[in-house]
């Protein structure tokens, strides 16, 4: 609900998803979601501990790295890829994310997933 409703909903973002924060494990996703691999989480949990320290690595969701731009430990990292980008943002008991393509300006993104989390 929260994916097609909240998220998905003004067709800013072409990909969205809910994971659980201690596991990773997707509670719920947009169609053709990338998946995300164990060792990316693992890689998105230390990048929320320290985003400034993690950011020369880049932020990798299904195989895709996005640039770092910028974040604030234990709740939003951003990254940007050509056109688009991603944002992410942690709450108490999940990680919200949400991919944006050409067309879509990287605050209309933030606002999104950021306001979901807020919410959440």
């Amino acid at each position: 609900e929260y994916i097609d409703n909240n998220m998905m909903a003004d067709n800013k973002l072409t990909h969205a998803a809910i994971l659980g924060k201690d596991d990773g494990g997707v509670w719920a996703c947009s169609e053709k979601f990338p998946e995300v691999t164990p060792a990316e989480f693992e890689a998105l949990v230390k990048a929320f501990e320290d985003p400034v320290a993690n950011a020369s690595a880049g932020i990798f969701i299904g195989g895709t790295k996005y640039f770092f731009l910028g974040g604030e430990a234990q709740v939003v990292i951003r990254g940007k890829l050509g056109a688009g980008g991603i944002c992410i943002r942690q709450t108490e008991q999940a990680i919200l994310i949400g991919i944006y393509g050409e067309g879509t300006a990287p605050p209309e993104c933030n606002l999104i997933v950021e306001n979901l989390g807020d919410y959440l």
